[in-house]
């Protein structure tokens, strides 16, 4: 088995070779690719220094498998090279996540759509998959009808150089920004870029991709996305309005018996999820699971999730894994 992990020199690439390597996932041979100025670079992998090597060089290598965590433009102009010499690719850029013509998927709810004529998956933002880990399963018993989502993201969602400011902050020096004002002891209501509607491209790909993950176009999702000093974990307050009634102990039961959702709702005991916690964890976890006393059928919930691994790396580790296991690839 070849792979080929697109973008290695990265914070998602990086966190990508240490799932790959816990996962024990059966990698023959190790391609290593990032851009120009990286390729020569020496990365341990597994006891082992491999070489970065260029985008055209993997491309001839024909791996089975290329994992892109490399931005859009990247995706969207190798990714289809790859497809053209039979590489499954598995790409973590918002590129292809809303093409008709591809896969979003989160594997515990819709890997079973995969076939072995998709040779592009998309992987979905690192927001909305802990998001859908938990909505899925509640959708299928009470048929949610609006979501309301307030997110607390880390700095590491934006990337290296934004840890590095809150880092330079917090020191009290100075340094690059990443963002347009600081973070350190502050909140920016501002993840991505702004759009026409007001809304940020962030809060709409959690407005519209947890609709085509789910297949479904009957409920409605409105977003408000935040910027946090923290360096790693995102974190969501979320309003759901049910079709059907519920009892909170058949949803914590739901919740709990959810593959890959960890439910941590005691306040007895001041136990409920925090990104301190989820760090370095694959799992997604939600507590504060209350209902909302001044509507109708109504829930609100706190999920937290590690935004690089099961945001962004494990998940896409995960579809490779359903890929070999059901002989796609």
């Amino acid at each position: 088995m070849k792979i080929a992990v697109v973008g290695a020199t990265g914070m998602v690439g990086e966190v990508m070779l240490k799932v790959l390597a816990e996962r024990q996932f059966p990698i023959t041979e190790l391609l290593l690719v990032a851009s120009e100025r990286s390729v020569g670079k020496k990365i341990p992998f597994n006891g082992k220094e491999h070489t970065v090597i260029g985008l055209a060089d993997a491309v001839a290598k024909k791996p089975q498998i290329a994992i892109f965590s490399a931005g859009g433009d990247t995706s969207l102009e190798w990714a289809p090279k790859f497809a053209e010499v039979g590489t499954k690719v598995i790409d973590n850029s918002s590129a292809w996540r809303m093409d008709a013509t591809k896969k979003l998927v989160v594997p515990e709810i819709n890997a079973h759509t995969l076939t072995a004529k998709d040779h592009i998956i998309a992987n979905p933002n690192c927001s909305t998959i802990q998001l859908v880990m938990v909505l899925a399963p509640l959708h299928k018993k009470y048929q949610m009808k609006r979501v309301v989502v307030s997110t607390y993201q880390s700095v590491s969602g934006t990337g290296v150089k934004a840890v590095q400011q809150l880092e330079n902050e917090i020191a009290g020096t100075q340094g690059e920004m990443a963002y347009p004002y600081p973070i350190a002891k502050n909140a920016l209501p501002h993840c991505d870029v702004f759009l026409e509607n007001g809304y940020t491209k962030e809060e709409m790909k959690l407005a519209r991709e947890p609709q085509k993950i789910l297949d479904d176009r009957s409920f409605s999702i409105s977003a408000t996305a935040v910027r946090i000093p923290t360096a790693g974990g995102h974190s969501e307050s979320v309003n759901v309005a049910f079709e059907n009634d519920f009892e909170l102990n058949e949803v914590r039961g739901i919740l709990n018996d959810a593959p890959g959702v960890t439910v941590q709702d005691n306040p007895d005991t001041n136990t409920y999820p925090m990104p301190i916690y989820a760090h370095d964890k694959d799992e997604v976890f939600v507590g504060r699971i209350r209902r909302d006393e001044t509507q109708r059928n109504t829930l609100n919930m706190w999920i937290v999730a590690d935004n690089l691994r099961k945001g962004a790396a494990t998940n896409a580790v995960q579809i490779a894994e359903y890929l070999l296991n059901e002989k796609l690839v």
